[in-house]
């Protein structure tokens, strides 16, 4: 969307504010404005004028709300003048992945077929963001429908790594990963239906938290598997996902797989002691790592052990059905476009759809019965030990030249390869599970590409495993790491 020339103006007034303001986290811009040393209107407007000046490199956003988001700073300026604070998003500019509703906004699910969308009503995230006071300043890119663990299919193209420009972030929520690891926002919603808020963050070096299933509302949000999507933060810290799960956590009745769960503080959670956590570190997760990975994590788990009770296991978690039994339920919601317009989607989502075809309804009806038996049983697992750590992915983020080409392979072989079910290795588990699973910062490869740990746990432990993930992240700095946003290819800065 274009920008008035008063908005352009008010820019360039801003413009030298945003690398200052790129510094904060959100937890630092929030306690700026309660004091009201600076306005909802400058932090939009620096965060405007850092988008204009480094997206063309990161492609991360489809739609730049400007005028849109700096009439909602203004409203809120004027609020804050009054002493009427909405909350600790009051004036925190935050952006969606763009298959979450914002109503008079396009939500294009990265798609061609979507290309003209613009939805009537807000996704019930998006009015609870809203609410609270947040500045919605636009929509991110995806990998189309969220179908894909790289990134790199998009109607809008692909978006790139502000770590090294040449390659993925990771998908699905590939925008929302460069965006908050490129300082072009200050916190992110992505989805995740087998791994696509951990894969991105994991490979951008941000936090990333999947709650869990139910606990935050789906409604307005355009589905993959509905079994098993989920909606949560991405941001820099743990208590910037904290801050925002406080938002957007919360009984929908109109959602029916919403958990009607009482009110619970993340961030006041984040101050509970950790010395008693016992650890699990299952042995099928570490399985074919990159040594560089498995280095990383060790040294990781060795921080973890010096402030819990240690790693008390390495017992397995429970098998899990047949993943792609569940895409039933994306051909259910295909099926029409598909029959109509498939000439629409990308060359290989198409594949996707057309390669895996939807089971028969008793097996997928028998795999359905037998998630919620997972479900219901997966607590037994924790009867030893309360959070299990383990690595985020397995393998270093791939180069878009690669992974381009895996993509066109696939396509001439009618197939998928398995490098391409690699991303997913260690996430679609705490999808079926329907359990919360974080994932943050611990470690750079030599090359200087982000390596990412996994802490996750029973059902509605969002407190313990933020509050672990917040003691990590005060004993070490990878998350106050610097992408190289003037070259895409420096050694990661660190910024105090």
């Amino acid at each position: 969307m274009g920008l008035s020339t008063e908005t352009a103006n008010a820019l360039l007034v801003h413009s030298g504010e945003d690398q200052a303001f790129a510094e904060l986290t959100l937890a630092q811009a929030s306690t700026l404005i309660r004091s009201r040393r600076i306005k909802p209107t400058q932090l939009a407007a620096a965060t405007l004028s850092r988008i204009g000046k480094y997206d063309s490199r990161l492609n991360a956003y489809i739609t730049v709300s400007g005028e849109d988001a700096l009439a909602q700073a203004r409203e809120l300026d004027r609020e804050q003048a009054a002493g009427k604070l909405r909350g600790s998003l009051h004036g925190i500019p935050i952006a969606l992945k763009d298959n979450i509703d914002a109503a008079g906004t396009p939500t294009t699910a990265a798609s061609n077929i979507y290309r003209h969308r613009v939805p009537k009503d807000d996704a019930e995230v998006t009015r609870r963001l809203r609410e609270a006071g947040a500045v919605i300043v636009g929509k991110l890119n995806l990998h189309e429908f969220a179908a894909g663990g790289t990134g790199h299919v998009s109607a809008f193209g692909t978006t790139r790594n502000p770590w090294k420009l040449d390659y993925v972030t990771g998908g699905t929520s590939s925008g929302c990963g460069g965006a908050v690891a490129g300082r072009l926002c200050f916190g992110a919603l992505g989805t995740d239906t087998g791994g696509s808020i951990r894969i991105p963050s994991s490979w951008c070096g941000i936090t990333g938290l999947k709650p869990t299933y139910g606990l935050v509302s789906m409604r307005g949000i355009v589905p993959l598997i509905y079994s098993l999507d989920h909606c949560g933060p991405m941001t820099r810290t743990a208590e910037d996902a904290a801050i925002m799960l406080n938002t957007i956590a919360g009984f929908d009745p109109q959602d029916p797989a919403s958990l009607n769960h009482p009110k619970e503080d993340y961030v006041a959670a984040l101050q509970q002691p950790t010395g008693s956590f016992r650890i699990c570190a299952p042995e099928e997760f570490f399985i074919d790592l990159d040594s560089e990975v498995a280095d990383a994590v060790e040294a990781a788990m060795g921080v973890i052990c010096s402030f819990t009770s240690g790693v008390s296991s390495r017992g397995r978690m429970p098998e899990c059905e047949d993943f792609l039994l569940f895409i039933a339920e994306t051909h259910c919601f295909h099926e029409e476009f598909m029959r109509v317009s498939s000439d629409l989607y990308q060359d290989e989502t198409r594949l996707f759809l057309t390669k895996f075809k939807s089971p028969p309804a008793t097996q997928y009806i028998r795999a359905r019965d037998k998630l919620t038996e997972l479900r219901r049983s997966v607590e037994r697992a924790f009867q030893d030990f309360d959070l299990v750590v383990f690595p985020t992915e397995r393998v270093l983020p791939l180069t878009i030249e690669g992974d381009i080409a895996s993509g066109r392979r696939a396509i001439d072989m009618e197939g998928m390869l398995p490098q391409q079910w690699v991303t997913i290795a260690n996430t679609y588990q705490f999808n079926m599970y329907g359990l919360p699973a974080l994932t943050l910062p611990c470690g750079f490869s030599r090359a200087g590409l982000p390596i990412g740990l996994t802490i996750a746990g029973p059902r509605l432990s969002e407190g313990k495993i933020l509050a672990l993930a917040a003691a990590y992240q005060t004993a070490t700095d990878w998350h106050l790491r610097v992408p190289p946003m003037e070259t895409g290819h420096a050694e990661p800065g660190l910024r105090a």
